[in-house]
Parts: structure tokens; C-alpha cells; sequence
């Protein structure tokens, strides 16, 4: 039984990706300071021998490393997300993102892991030229959570090329699908459309709604992680997307509710849309759930956002200040 780390596996994407694993014969090592990710994401795994879960800071550089004896392959996802917090508080998101990441690198490597595989963000990009966007295009991240990801992502490639740890970047677009996170910032549409409409509320459309997105089903995101540990690819950045891009109001329509309309945000792409010939070259790796099927699955459901924060536009303006502040009137 092959003996793996997953980081954040006790996170949204990290939990299905543990699931995937199990299901693939894998021993399955978590660890996870739960500072946004949920036991009970893992929960029904309770009991099972081929699930370990430890509780810690993967900053924390000796606490992690013994973790890793005996384990192949390493599966990088723990970190801080959201724009506003990564405003706030800069330094945070560099301990987590940045040295967080090279403590891992560092356990890895020392403990002569044969994969690696880092979770970074399609975020690096910022207000891309081009559509769809591939791997060599510009890396202008527009706030510090997206310059945390992608400096995590330089330390994994510059592991890949001095210490020839064999190392794969997955640059993620838009993930959604059952456990993503429903408490804390200000976050992703998904979320917050749905707990909007449990509680009978309007959607609370940015803009115009005709801004574009790269919705891509999480456990077709699993998939990618296990393709780049199987594969011989190293040294390589990969976009992981659906394949096509899709209108906010498009997402409203299939939700089927009212909506109201608030201020576009400074530094936020009117599109995301990954290029994936790479991926699907390298990995033969290509998405299966359509965005119709993925929606449909998220308000089967919906019941999972009933303790999630209904945000209205009183309490958007609030919680997103600072980001008009701080990234508004010019800022790039």
C-alpha cells in the first residue's frame, strides 16, 4: 500500500482528494491546522486504518518531518485563501503560502519523496491578454493571496531544478462542488448563491453579471492531482480548468432565483479561462463534469450551506472595504 501526504486534507479540495486516493489503495497521511479546513470533511473516514490525521502547522518545519518517513508522494494543498484576509494580513498568508511551502519542500526531500505536487492558484495571472490563458502567459497577481500562491509555486519549480525533487504545479481555476468552505471571508460565488438562496435572498451579482468564469467540478480537480503523481512530467506548470468559461448570469439562471447587483472590484479579471492542451498533452487528463451536471449536483446539495453566512449588499461593502481601498482608484 502505496504511503502518500496530503496536506489541507481536511480542506474542500484536499478532502475529495484523500477520498480519491483511498478509493485508489492508498495510505493516506493528513495533516491539517484546521485553520479552514473541517474534520468534518473527513469524517467518514473515521475508523479507517488507511487514514491518519495530524494536527499541525506545516510552517512548523519540525514538527511535520517525521511525518513523512516512508511516504512517496506529496500532495501540497494546505494554505490560506480569500483576497480580503491576504489584504489584511499580509504576513499570514506569507507564512502559510510561502513558508509553508518550503517547509514541505524541505520534508520532502529529506524524507526522498518521488512526487510532489503543489496546489497553486490561476490567480497568479491577474487580468490576463489572452483567452484562453495558457502557462505562458504574464504572472501579475493583483493581491497578496495570489502573490503568496505563485511565490510557493517558484519555491516548488526551484526545488525541481536544484534538488531534483520531481515536482509538478497544478494551477487551479475555479474550483466549486460539495465542502467548500461555507464560514469566514467573503468568498467564492458558489457559496455565497447558495446559502443566498436557501434563505430566500436575492443573488448578489458583481457588476453586470456577463463576467466570465472557469467553474471546474472539484473531483475532476482530484483527478488532476493523482494524474501528476502518476506521470513522469517534473519541473512543470499546469493549468487544471474545465475546458470552457461561463457567464455569472448563466450560473444565476441555472439556480433559478432573483438577483441584485453590486460594485465590480478592482483587480478581477472580467474572464477566467484556462488554456489545458498542456495538461491533457502531459497527463491525458481532461474534465468530466459538465458545468449543467456540476451545478445540479450543488443544489442537490444545497442542504450543506444552511449554516453557510447569508451576505447581502450592506454586508458585502462591508466585509470587501479594504479592497476597494486598498486596490481601487488606479491601483494595479
Amino acid at each position: 500500500m502505496r504511503k502518500v501526504i496530503v496536506t489541507g486534507g481536511a480542506g474542500f479540495i484536499g478532502s475529495h482528494l484523500v477520498d480519491l486516493l483511498t478509493r485508489s489503495g492508498m495510505h493516506v497521511r493528513v495533516i491539517d491546522d484546521l485553520a479552514t479546513g473541517r474534520l468534518a470533511n473527513i469524517a467518514h473516514h473515521e475508523g479507517n486504518p488507511a487514514v491518519e490525521f495530524h494536527r499541525h502547522d506545516v510552517a512548523d518545519a519540525e514538527a511535520i518531518a517525521p511525518l513523512f518517513e516512508g511516504c512517496e508522494w506529496v500532495f501540497h494543498l494546505a494554505g490560506l485563501a480569500d483576497i480580503v484576509p491576504s489584504i489584511e494580513k499580509p504576513l499570514r498568508y506569507h507564512h502559510a503560502n510561502v513558508s509553508g511551502t518550503v517547509a514541505v519542500l524541505e520534508a520532502a526531500r529529506r524524507a526522498g519523496a518521488s512526487r510532489f505536487v503543489y496546489a497553486a492558484s490561476s490567480s497568479c495571472y491577474g487580468l490576463p491578454d489572452r483567452f484562453p490563458t495558457s502557462e505562458l502567459e504574464p504572472v501579475r497577481p493583483q493581491y497578496p493571496y495570489a502573490l503568496t500562491k505563485w511565490l510557493g509555486e517558484e519555491c516548488v519549480m526551484h526545488w525541481a531544478r536544484v534538488y531534483k525533487l520531481p515536482a509538478v504545479s497544478l494551477r487551479l481555476f475555479n474550483v466549486y462542488g460539495p465542502r467548500s468552505r461555507t464560514t469566514g471571508a467573503y468568498g467564492a460565488v458558489f457559496g455565497v448563491f447558495l446559502a443566498q438562496k436557501l434563505a430566500g435572498k436575492p443573488f448578489t451579482v458583481v457588476g453586470d453579471g456577463t463576467q466570465t468564469r472557469d467553474f471546474t467540478f472539484v473531483t475532476d480537480v482530484a483527478e488532476a492531482f493523482l494524474a501528476a503523481a502518476r506521470s513522469n512530467v517534473t519541473g512543470e506548470v499546469l493549468n487544471v480548468g474545465s475546458g470552457d468559461t461561463y457567464a455569472v448570469n448563466r450560473l444565476v439562471a441555472l439556480l433559478e432565483g432573483p438577483a441584485t447587483h453590486i460594485p465590480k472590484r478592482p483587480g478581477e479579471p472580467d474572464c477566467t479561462f484556462a488554456d489545458t492542451a498542456k495538461i491533457r498533452r502531459l497527463l491525458d487528463w481532461k474534465p468530466r463534469v459538465g458545468f449543467e451536471d456540476g451545478v445540479r449536483h450543488m443544489l442537490d446539495n444545497i442542504q450543506l450551506w444552511k449554516d453557510a453566512p447569508v451576505w447581502d449588499e450592506a454586508s458585502i461593502a462591508r466585509a470587501t472595504r479594504v479592497w476597494f481601498e486598498n486596490l481601487g482608484d488606479g491601483a494595479t
